[in-house]
C-alpha cells in the first residue's frame, strides 16, 4: 500500500477509514464495527472520527472497533472550533480520550475555522502534546489564507495534515491550495473521496475506467486521489464488503488514458474557487 510521510517523520497508509455519518443507528452498529475491522485487517489502519460525529457516538464506535488492538493504530479526531479556547480544547480532547478508550490520539485537528484566535488554538495544542495526550495536530476546511495566516502564529511544520474535500467532482484545491501544501510538505487528508449522494458512482467516465481494470467506481475514485503522492484519502464504509472494496482499490494504478477520461468529465480547475466544504 501507498503510504505518506508526515511532516515529523511519520509514515501513515495512503488510505485510512473514515466514520460521519456512523453510529447513528442502532441496528448498523455491529456491521459498522465489523467494517472497520476488516479493514484494519486489510491495512487501512488509519481511522478518521470526530467529537461532532453523532455527538461523540462515532468515537465510542471507533473505541469499541479497536479495543484490545490499539498497537498500530494511527487514530484521528477533531475538536469543534466551539471548543477551540485554551481551556475547552483541553476539556474536548479529554473527553474523545475517553470515548475512544485510548490515552493518545495521534492526530488531533481542528475540525474548521470559529471564532477562537488560532494563536489560542495552537497553544491548547501544544499543551496536550506536551502532556502526551497527542502526538501531532492539525487543521481540517483551511483554504490557503487560513495557512498562510495559521503560519504567522506557529511554524507550518508543526501542522501534520490539512483535511478538505477532495474527489472528481470536488477538485478546486487543484488551483492553489493543494500546491501550496505541496511546497510547504503538509499532506493533505481527503474527505468524501468517494462523493456525496453516489453520482460518482454512476459516472459514466468513471465507469468506463473501471471496466478497463476489472474494478468498480468507487475503487477508480479512490485510486484518482491518490495517484499523486501527499494524499491521504478516507473514505468511510458501512460493511465487510465495502470495506474490502476499499482496501483493494489500493491494486489499482490508472493509465495516462484513465486520467485523461476523468479529466474531460471533471475538469481541473482554471481559477480560484471557493474552498468546498460539507
Amino acid at each position: 500500500m501507498k503510504r505518506v510521510t508526515l511532516p515529523d517523520g511519520t509514515s501513515v497508509p495512503a488510505l485510512g477509514q473514515g466514520t460521519w455519518m456512523m453510529a447513528e443507528r442502532a441496528g448498523h452498529r455491529a456491521a459498522e464495527i465489523a467494517a472497520i475491522q476488516a479493514g484494519i485487517d486489510r491495512g487501512l489502519t488509519l481511522i478518521d472520527t470526530a467529537e461532532m460525529y453523532g455527538d461523540g457516538a462515532s468515537e465510542e464506535l471507533v473505541g469499541e472497533a479497536i479495543a484490545g488492538r490499539r498497537d498500530g493504530l494511527f487514530i484521528v479526531t477533531k475538536v469543534l472550533p466551539s471548543n477551540a479556547s485554551r481551556v475547552g480544547t483541553v476539556k474536548a480532547c479529554e473527553r474523545s480520550l475517553k470515548r475512544l478508550g485510548i490515552d493518545r490520539i495521534d492526530l488531533y485537528l481542528l475540525h474548521w475555522r470559529g471564532g477562537v484566535p488560532l494563536a489560542e488554538t495552537v497553544e491548547a495544542f501544544e499543551t496536550l502534546r506536551n502532556a502526551g495526550k497527542i502526538a501531532r495536530w492539525g487543521v481540517s476546511n483551511f483554504d490557503v489564507d487560513d495557512l498562510e495566516e495559521l503560519g504567522d502564529v506557529t511554524d507550518l511544520h508543526g501542522c501534520a495534515v490539512n483535511q478538505v474535500l477532495y474527489n472528481p467532482e470536488q477538485r478546486g484545491i487543484e488551483y492553489d491550495l493543494l500546491p501550496f501544501q505541496h511546497t510547504a510538505r503538509m499532506p493533505l487528508m481527503a474527505y468524501s473521496p468517494i462523493g456525496q449522494g453516489g453520482a460518482l458512482l454512476t459516472s459514466p467516465a468513471l465507469r468506463t475506467v473501471a471496466q478497463r481494470h476489472d474494478a468498480t467506481p468507487a475503487q477508480v475514485a479512490l485510486a484518482w486521489s491518490l495517484r499523486e503522492g501527499g494524499v491521504i484519502a478516507i473514505p468511510k464504509a458501512g460493511s465487510v464488503a465495502h470495506a474490502i472494496e476499499n482496501a483493494d482499490s489500493t491494486r489499482l494504478t490508472l493509465t495516462a488514458e484513465d486520467i485523461a477520461a476523468i479529466d474531460a468529465a471533471y475538469p481541473p480547475p482554471r481559477r480560484k474557487q471557493p474552498l468546498a466544504m460539507i
